[in-house]
């Protein structure tokens, strides 16, 4: 186990964000506070990134955006994927009861590992998932040599 540094003014800053939210959440309406959660702020996807052997895997949740709107690039090792989780504008903030879901414009940066041929990607959306593959590059391929025991 790692010994980690204490540091008494990141816990009284932890402490005092804790009570402004406490105070906010006391003093104002519901169904507003949760309509506003996500407003304005970075809504970053969930995503996943998967060793299939001869390839990596990177899917993304990105439910309601619509694929025209999805942004892609893969740039210096690292795999970038942008857009906007839209909000239904025919209800209005006083309408709701509650929200849980994220709004607003979103960026995740993932880094690859060195042994992908980004050349050679491929994406595919559907039912809300972004789904990129990534084959491996032939050197980074596991290769098998029988050697001989004298």
């Amino acid at each position: 186990m790692a010994l980690v540094k204490w540091h008494p003014l990141r816990e009284l800053d932890d402490l005092r964000r804790d009570m402004d939210r406490m105070f906010v959440d006391f003093f104002e309406p519901p169904r507003r506070r949760a309509a506003q959660r996500y407003r304005g702020g970075l809504a970053a996807p969930s995503v996943e990134l998967i060793d299939r052997g001869k390839e990596v895997v990177l899917r993304a949740e990105l439910p309601g955006v619509k694929k025209e709107e999805v942004d892609l690039t893969v740039q210096d090792g690292a795999i970038t994927v942008k857009g906007e989780f839209k909000r239904d504008e025919t209800v209005k903030d006083e309408d709701y009861y509650f929200s849980e879901r994220r709004y607003g414009h979103f960026e995740r940066t993932v880094p690859l590992p060195e042994e992908v041929d980004a050349d050679r990607a491929k994406a595919s959306f559907r039912d809300g998932v972004l789904e990129v593959v990534l084959p491996k590059r032939e050197e980074a391929k596991p290769r098998e040599r029988k050697l001989k025991v004298e």
